[in-house]
């Protein structure tokens, strides 16, 4: 039994079309594919039957072309987070959807189905709405068809498997993928005749952005070109001044997430910082939060409550919780069970308490277990320590594993073994690993050396510069007073002596 797809396919004004209709009934006659230089009197009976059913179901529906385009390139986002979701990198996601111009028409469709009632009265989608929408659908795809997913997104409206075998391949022609960027770079750049650019254009350069930042976020996500500059950009950057955010960090905070000028204030942006500040952020410091991970508020509630779900099961109680959301709100990009649980197994094997080391250090839970844990616990017991003092170093330094094994850790290891003091002296202070070789460690050794004094690496490192002066003097004078009295010692006993003869 073949697919059947019964959502319209968008024809998008200004792209030309190959087209290929099929009727993907439950019967045994194959798909008939019919290309429109070939047999221009079946496809023009096709396509009245079709846009008659557009018609039909779009017939008060409107949409600017300019909005259409910020749909397509948000559908195509989407998308492509999902595929990369499912093991793709990038790279291959990219040709996927360069490849898909009728599935993506076809998701445009479900949109425009879906919230049909929006657009009769002229209102524009949001990021999380678009997202809301399409992700339910793909994961059904993807329960259905499982690995051939590519295949049925490549390959729409085929079913999987029958292209080559009874048709002809059905294509689209499209000016691609850079062509799109390129049209939202023009967007941004294009001057009125009096020589103005775009008014959203000008209203981010006086928020501190320049042109080239402008473009690179529209060559980057396309569908920023389009955001209305009352309806979306201005209302979302007025609301960060509000929480105090600085002014001079929006351009950073838009960089970073171009998508959150999508998202609707007072439908999803307020009401995802009030859910979290039910979960414990601390709501006077918004603004650093947003600074440091603008994403967190385009994530849906499911995403955010998986995250706290885990923490909760974990053992971590609800008042660090919401520290480590406030401190570390990247955490809850980390798939629950693709990064979080696994990487707690991991430290849970080799005896590490997880539930105080994600509270301490929640960013180490966003490493790979192969790539960056397990090499720095291999260098640790290469190098002659235990599993337990190892487990112990990550306990006092919950860092230990976020540094660069060639880049910190070797380099570092290197110089302390010409320190000459005893490799125990790691495990009682292993944040030496967190000073930097040529601006603290080599310096401050130096000047112990210089004075002629042994001092333990967290007297050595741990102090201000002032502090560490301090302490050289004072391990001077008591080394002074010590030989003194070393020296008064010793004289005594030679007078002693000298009186026992007499």
């Amino acid at each position: 039994m073949s697919v059947v797809y019964c959502s319209p396919i968008v024809f998008t004004p200004g792209r030309s079309y190959h087209l290929c209709f099929s009727s993907f009934l439950p019967t045994p006659t194959p798909p008939h594919c019919v290309q429109l230089k070939t047999s221009r009197q079946c496809v023009v009976r096709k396509a009245k039957t079709y846009i008659s059913r557009v018609a039909g179901d779009h017939n008060n529906t409107t949409v600017p072309s300019s909005l259409l385009v910020a749909e397509i390139e948000e559908a195509k986002a989407v998308l492509s987070l999902f595929l990369r979701k499912q093991g793709l990198s990038n790279a291959v996601a990219a040709r996927t959807i360069n490849k898909s111009d009728l599935f993506i028409d076809h998701l445009i469709s479900k949109l425009h189905f879906i919230y049909k009632s929006r657009y009769l009265v002229g209102r524009e989608l949001t990021t999380l709405e678009i997202r809301n929408a399409l992700v339910p659908y793909l994961e059904s795809l993807l329960i259905k068809h499982g690995d051939l997913l590519v295949d049925v997104v490549e390959n729409f409206p085929y079913p999987p498997g029958t292209l080559g075998k009874t048709g002809t391949i059905p294509t689209v022609a499209s000016d691609g993928l850079n062509s799109k960027k390129e049209r939202a770079i023009a967007r941004v750049s294009q001057r009125s005749p009096e020589g103005l650019l775009p008014p959203h254009v000008l209203y981010l350069i006086d928020l501190g952005m320049d042109l080239d930042q402008i473009k690179g976020i529209a060559r980057r996500f396309p569908a920023f070109a389009y955001y209305s500059l009352d309806n979306k950009i201005r209302p979302v950057v007025e609301f960060l001044l509000e929480l105090g955010v600085a002014r001079t960090d929006i351009p950073t905070i838009l960089h970073k997430r171009p998508q959150l000028c999508g998202i609707s204030l007072s439908d999803n942006l307020k009401p995802t910082m009030t859910y979290l500040e039910n979960f414990g952020v601390d709501k006077s410091r918004w603004a650093k939060v947003i600074y440091r991970f603008p994403a967190l508020l385009t994530y849906s509630r499911q995403k955010m409550k998986a995250t706290v779900d885990y923490l909760t099961e974990l053992g971590v109680s609800e008042e660090n919780i919401g520290k480590i959301l406030t401190r570390c709100p990247h955490i809850v990009s980390y798939s629950v069970e693709e990064k979080l649980r696994p990487t707690v197994e991991y430290f849970q094997s080799i005896g590490v308490d997880a539930s105080s080391l994600i509270h301490r250090c929640p960013q180490t839970f966003g490493l790979s277990i192969e790539g960056n844990l397990k090499p720095v616990t291999e260098f640790f017991l290469v190098n002659g320590y235990s599993i337990e003092e190892v487990v112990t170093m990550v306990t006092r330094y919950g860092a230990l594993y976020t540094f660069s094994l060639t880049g910190n850790l070797v380099p570092k290891w290197n110089y302390f073994l010409k320190m000459e003091y005893p490799r125990s002296e790691l495990v009682k202070f292993p944040q030496y690993f967190g000073y930097s070789l040529e601006e603290r460690i080599k310096p401050r050794h130096a000047k112990m050396r210089e004075y002629g004094v042994s001092l333990i690496l967290n007297q050595v490192l741990s102090v201000s510069a002032e502090d560490f002066q301090k302490v050289l003097e004072r391990k001077v004078g008591k080394v002074s007073t010590a030989v003194a009295f070393q020296e008064k010692c010793s004289g005594d006993s030679v007078v002693s002596a000298d009186t026992e003869k007499d």
